[in-house]
């Protein structure tokens, strides 16, 4: 008797039922107990409340649970969500040098993280989804977008956005995020329309892609691999010629009061050590282990291309990029030189190798050595020889065009032909001094 009502089928149908309904009830206890009072709060008494929390306070809410997180997306995504949380303050007064502007980049910095942990679940298509909306709104966020774009810190907020959304992502996803941003801005076809013009006819276009890749895709990054992916998105779509000119209007000097690119800056005369920093950087990073898609050669061929970009470069300037790109490059290069046949060349560039040496203190001693790296590269005594008689006719030269254009030209209190011939006098007596040390040390005490 007991076996058959056991074998019901309404009593297991009940069963059943009730065994559902407790399921659901203890589902049910639990999402109350994550969501507290905002299960029994209307949509729009939660949004009033997110009102009231801070950026960083929201962040840290979103990782509470998945409805939780689900409602703050919805806010961020809503119109009164996106009026508050995405500021577009960038060109308060005075906004660089005060708080105000550390205060903007500080929260576009949370936002990022917000934005990393409302989507951290989702694919990364889905992901760039809800950034697009948020880089379309904002005009000063695109590439052509602001008006005054040297008084704005639009672009630097987009790139600490950026770079928090992005951190810790693998290679495959950030090659989503490049393409993502050029089918945004259009910046492969306004990087093909500067680079097919004439060097600085398109002065506006040229500041404008400079002052994009620099703050939102290259100068937030502080670790090296990275950086080095980002700026080889940039140049590996273009051959070697156009890679050298995109890395000048990146990283090359500029005007001060403009921002346009000085292209004749380098052709026309001496320049300082700061107007060459960021192409050394740039060089120094491409030559690094960090930058696996470009070798030795390829580095050499963008220096070969730079110093005659659009003309060329005064040998001085030259050879002062090539001293800021470290050891290494410099000896690839005068070494090169070497190997191929090009004495004369060498030569010169050795001269005014000592020459810079002693007008930005570098020492002396290293410039020896580098040039008696060089010497072993020749395949024979006669060619070393050969080599060394050349160079020092090459200072005779060099000494003789100062000469006759101090004596042509008269001397002025700011002559600096004058002073340049100071300097290489002083500097081949250093050389020299220290060529004789060096032989003094190899012979027998």
């Amino acid at each position: 008797m007991l076996q058959q009502i056991c074998m019901s089928p309404k009593l297991i149908l009940r069963s059943s039922t009730w065994r559902f309904r407790m399921a659901y009830e203890r589902h049910e206890c639990l999402d109350m107990c994550v969501l507290g009072h905002f299960q029994a709060m209307p949509m729009e008494i939660c949004d009033f409340i997110l009102e009231y929390l801070s950026v960083s306070d929201i962040s840290t809410l979103s990782l509470v649970s998945k409805s939780i997180n689900k409602h703050v997306l919805n806010y961020i995504s809503s119109t009164n969500g996106g009026r508050r949380l995405f500021r577009q303050d960038f060109h308060t007064s005075g906004l660089a040098e005060g708080k105000s502007g550390t205060s903007i980049l500080e929260h576009y910095r949370s936002l990022g993280l917000l934005f990393k942990r409302c989507t951290f679940l989702m694919a990364t298509r889905q992901r760039l989804k809800y950034v697009r909306r948020m880089l379309c709104d904002i005009p000063c966020f695109k590439l052509c977008g602001c008006r005054a774009p040297l008084q704005c810190l639009g672009l630097q907020c987009c790139g600490s956005f950026l770079k928090i959304l992005t951190a810790g992502w693998d290679e495959y996803e950030c090659h989503k995020v490049y393409n993502f941003l050029c089918d945004l801005t259009n910046l492969t076809v306004k990087m093909q329309n500067v680079l097919n013009r004439k060097p600085g006819s398109a002065e506006e276009l040229e500041w404008r892609v400079r002052l994009y890749c620099r703050n939102v895709m290259l100068d937030h990054w502080t670790v090296r691999s990275v950086s080095a992916f980002w700026l080889s998105r940039l140049l590996k779509p273009w051959p070697a010629v156009h890679q050298a000119r995109l890395l000048y209007i990146i990283f090359g000097p500029v005007s001060a009061t403009d921002g346009h690119v000085l292209w004749t800056s380098l052709s026309e005369g001496v320049v300082d050590m700061s107007s060459l920093e960021g192409l050394a950087d740039a060089l120094r990073l491409l030559y690094s282990s960090e930058a696996r898609e470009w070798t030795a050669q390829d580095v050499t061929g963008l220096l070969d291309e730079l110093s005659v970009m659009p003309q060329a470069w005064l040998l001085e300037n030259n050879v002062r990029l090539l001293i800021l790109c470290g050891n290494e490059i410099c000896f690839m290069f005068l070494a090169g030189r070497a190997v191929t046949g090009h004495t004369a060349d060498l030569a010169r560039t050795v001269v005014f190798l000592v020459l810079v040496c002693e007008k930005d203190f570098y020492s002396m001693k290293w410039a020896v050595k580098t040039v008696q790296r060089v010497c072993k590269m020749f395949r024979s005594n006669a060619e070393r020889r050969n080599f060394l008689k050349i160079m020092e006719n090459a200072f005779a030269q060099v000494f003789m065009d100062l000469l006759g254009s101090v004596i042509s030209g008269g001397r002025g209190e700011d002559d600096s032909n004058f002073q340049t011939l100071f300097c290489l006098v002083k500097a081949q007596a250093n050389f020299h001094k220290e060529i004789l040390y060096l032989t003094l040390n190899c012979l027998p005490v």
